[in-house]
């Protein structure tokens, strides 16, 4: 039972780890929570939807329409709506990003009513790949997990490998010195958004066939990605992929062991007691204001 609560965890992690990473790429880039990713990748995992159900595409190529049209998303949240704000503050780009969040929820909702969908992957919940007495492995399982870790591990590449990632730190580093040295910020932060939007998207992907496909089902996982990135520390990409499977293991073991009625409550009781105690997260630097 142990192992199976093991696997459970590790597949809600995953989920939580990616979401947890698309909000701290474009924290890092603009020191902002988005809080309209949900609602992005909701709007992308329709995209697939519809693109395998009504024009039969292929799997991967419906995949890859809405990666592109994820991308899209990301940039033009960047680039039309927070790049002309007026006077911008943190809090004025928090009320912008809710904003679009409620704008791209009506637009689902009226597009594609309240309805919940049923999204078909290749790869099935109820197909078991292996089992013993102590647990099974389905196919889902395995490919959440395997696409997860596939996602994550390009990600890092992207960082730490290439000249756009390096681009990328050291505009999260210091901007200014950035811009001297011929980066251009706008730029940056303009693909930092596609990309998130793009992690965030495969997430909905993933959980559509766990929860159900309509416009309020990344209320929760986003909520949890939240609270993954704050318990590894926001501004630390590792740090939350940690942070996601810490707290896809504790959720699923407190819900097993103390109360399934209480397992949500989990995640918010972990963002009160990571925000007094470390409010730059588990695995991030702790500054100290000494003057």
């Amino acid at each position: 039972m142990i192992v199976q609560l093991l696997i459970s965890s590790l597949v809600i992690g995953s989920i939580y780890a990616l979401l947890a990473l698309a909000m701290s790429i474009t924290y890092k880039a603009s020191e902002v929570p988005n809080f309209a990713q949900g609602e992005m990748a909701m709007v992308s995992t329709f995209i697939t939807f519809v693109l395998l159900s009504t024009y039969n595409f292929p799997f991967y190529a419906a995949i890859l329409g809405s990666i592109i049209f994820a991308f899209i998303l990301g940039v033009l949240l960047e680039f039309v709506f927070l790049r002309r704000a007026k006077n911008p503050n943190p809090l004025s780009y928090i009320i912008i990003t809710i904003g679009f969040q409620l704008m791209l929820y009506g637009l689902a909702a009226w597009k594609w009513g309240s309805e919940q969908q049923q999204i078909n992957l290749p790869f099935s919940e109820s197909k078991v790949i292996y089992q013993n007495d102590a647990f099974a492995v389905t196919e889902l399982n395995l490919a959440t997990i395997v696409i997860a870790l596939i996602v994550l591990f390009i990600v890092y590449l992207l960082i730490q490998k290439t000249k756009l990632g390096l681009a990328m730190k050291a505009c999260q580093q210091n901007v200014n010195a950035a811009k001297m040295n011929g980066i251009s910020a706008n730029f940056i932060m303009l693909v930092s958004f596609g990309i998130s939007s793009v992690v965030g998207a495969i997430a909905g992907i993933l959980i559509a066939p766990i929860i159900t496909l309509d416009p309020s089902m990344m209320w929760d996982p986003l909520l949890k990605g939240f609270a993954a990135a704050v318990l590894g520390g926001m501004k630390s990409l590792w740090g939350v992929v940690l942070g996601g499977f810490l707290l896809g293991i504790i959720e699923n073991f407190f819900g097993f062991y103390i109360s399934i009625e209480f397992k949500s409550v989990v995640a918010f009781l972990i963002i009160v007691i990571v925000l007094y105690f470390r409010p730059s997260g588990i695995f991030d630097k702790h500054y100290v204001r000494k003057v």
